[in-house]
């Protein structure tokens, strides 16, 4: 059952005077029912921040979740994705993921990989102008290093508000994060589990001093960096989980351990 109180201690970052929550939850690979049902249950279980794409091919499955459910839409944070192979019809392509997800405009439109491993300078205009046109409250870029980040910056004088790829203690890279909070940047975790050595003897350690589990040591290790993670299961004692790691708090000597897995 959702609480008030499961909602309100997940922490957020403010993007544009919009409040985007550092757990999400994510879509990929989920279509059809299986997608819809999953993201009702996820959003009883507390999540605010719903995760999609063009490319997962679930937009209009997710939109009938966001029409069925009682929560109101301004209190929903949702994030949909443009494929690199729409370079040129980046207003199409929002105005069909508008359409399918039933919703007048989404929270965060990113750009899912650099397009042909450019920066994405005429696509960056474009999401610029839809969020000037308030289609999306704010734009951002997935999968992107940080040198094509400046380029966008170069060509248009604007950071993207996020950049989300896939991050983990096994990705850790201080300057890398550090060059984000210097840009005023969020950066975003996918597949936060993929690179991480879960059987680490430090990750049960420091998960049976917390009472909590290995994922959730995890969750509360990207949320200490200030890094927001976007987390995937159908299973609705396992989104609760992910969710408790809100109220995880790592010392910082757990955090220096865990930070040292980094395999990068």
């Amino acid at each position: 059952m959702t609480t008030e109180s499961t909602v309100d201690r997940v922490p957020t970052a403010e993007l544009r005077g919009r409040a985007m929550p550092l757990i999400g939850f994510g879509t990929h690979p989920m279509r059809g029912d299986e997608a819809t049902e999953a993201v009702l249950t996820a959003l009883a279980a507390g999540y605010r921040l719903v995760d999609t794409a063009t490319r997962y091919r679930n937009e209009e499955a997710v939109g009938a979740a966001l029409a069925r459910t009682d929560v109101p839409r301004a209190e929903l944070f949702v994030t949909t994705k443009m494929p690199p192979d729409r370079v040129g019809l980046e207003r199409r392509t929002l105005e069909e993921s508008l359409t399918a997800l039933g919703t007048d405009y989404v929270d965060l439109w990113l750009i899912h990989w650099p397009p042909g491993g450019y920066p994405g300078v005429t696509s960056w205009r474009e999401f610029r102008r839809a969020r000037d046109e308030g289609l999306a409250r704010a734009i951002g870029v997935s999968n992107y290093p940080v040198e094509l980040i400046d380029a966008l910056h170069d060509a248009t004088g604007e950071y993207p508000a996020v950049n989300q790829r896939q991050w983990g203690p096994g990705d850790y890279d201080a300057d890398f994060a550090d060059a984000h909070r210097r840009r005023g940047i969020v950066l975003s975790a996918h597949s936060p589990l993929r690179s991480t050595d879960l059987s680490h003897p430090v990750f049960a350690e420091t998960a049976g001093r917390h009472g909590c589990g290995v994922h959730e040591v995890v969750v509360a290790w990207n949320l200490h960096h200030g890094v927001a993670v976007t987390v995937k299961s159908a299973h609705r004692d396992r989104m609760e989980r992910n969710l408790s790691a809100a109220g995880v708090t790592l010392s910082p000597e757990e955090i220096a351990r865990i930070n040292a897995l980094a395999t990068g």
